[in-house]
């Protein structure tokens, strides 16, 4: 099964995407999706791979597969465990989520990590009432991605109307030194103000001035303009 969605996607090859997506996702020497290599497939056709293979592919296949050198196939494996978490049980939805936070050294640039944070650890913790620690653990860690993981697992918390863990999380990420987890927390201020203004607003008028400049432009993003440009200012 590995091999027929590896040869599905190599056949899917377009040389052209192939730069872009280099380019794209930063895999020059010294950035952060350093060597990774592409088919160069658009995600709706990896989309398409996931649903026909999602019925048969078992979690071996799975474990393999996900640790895979060419990026779409780890994106691909990762839109299949997002389809199948939706329909698990208890028992599947646990083992996905494990699987999940044991390849977290191949969720390794942002596309993966925001294709299924949400849908697999956000969704297994707040579906299933649990503890919340882990989300802690991954912000506090060294690791880019895991401490992206973190804050965008809450994603689907936002979408159920809870919002506490993102705010807990974005102050713990505030003083972060890269753009992808300035760029990460900002949006996630900017849905918890889509849902209630007044959430994000009380906590940028407390913390918007130690914030990383890019951070505060997507958290304001949706904001009346004459508070955009008093948040820009300095003058909230």
């Amino acid at each position: 099964m590995d091999s027929i969605i590896i040869n599905e996607l190599k056949e899917l090859k377009n040389d052209d995407k192939i730069k872009i997506y280099k380019h794209f996702f930063k895999t020059g020497p010294g950035e952060y999706g350093e060597g990774d290599l592409f088919f160069g497939v658009s995600v709706p056709l990896q989309r398409k791979i996931a649903k026909k293979y999602l019925e048969q592919i078992d979690f071996k296949t799975i474990r393999q597969l996900i640790r895979n050198k060419y990026h779409e196939v780890r994106l691909t494996t990762l839109i299949i465990l997002t389809y199948k978490m939706k329909k698990a049980n208890l028992k599947e939805q646990k083992e996905i989520y494990n699987l999940y936070l044991n390849n977290t050294n191949y969720i390794n640039n942002w596309d993966l990590v925001d294709i299924s944070a949400p849908n697999i650890i956000g969704a297994y913790l707040y579906n299933n009432y649990l503890n919340r620690d882990i989300l802690y653990t991954l912000a506090n860690s060294n690791n880019l991605w895991e401490q992206r993981i973190a804050i965008l697992s809450t994603l689907y918390f936002i979408r159920n109307n809870d919002y506490r863990d993102t705010l807990k999380l974005a102050l713990i990420l505030i003083n972060h030194k890269h753009d992808l987890i300035h760029k990460a927390v900002g949006w996630m201020l900017r849905e918890v103000g889509n849902k209630d203004y007044q959430q994000t607003f009380n906590f940028l008028q407390q913390h918007y001035q130690k914030m990383p400049r890019t951070m505060l432009r997507y958290a304001i993003e949706n904001f009346d303009e004459e508070i955009r440009q008093a948040f820009l200012k300095g003058t909230i």
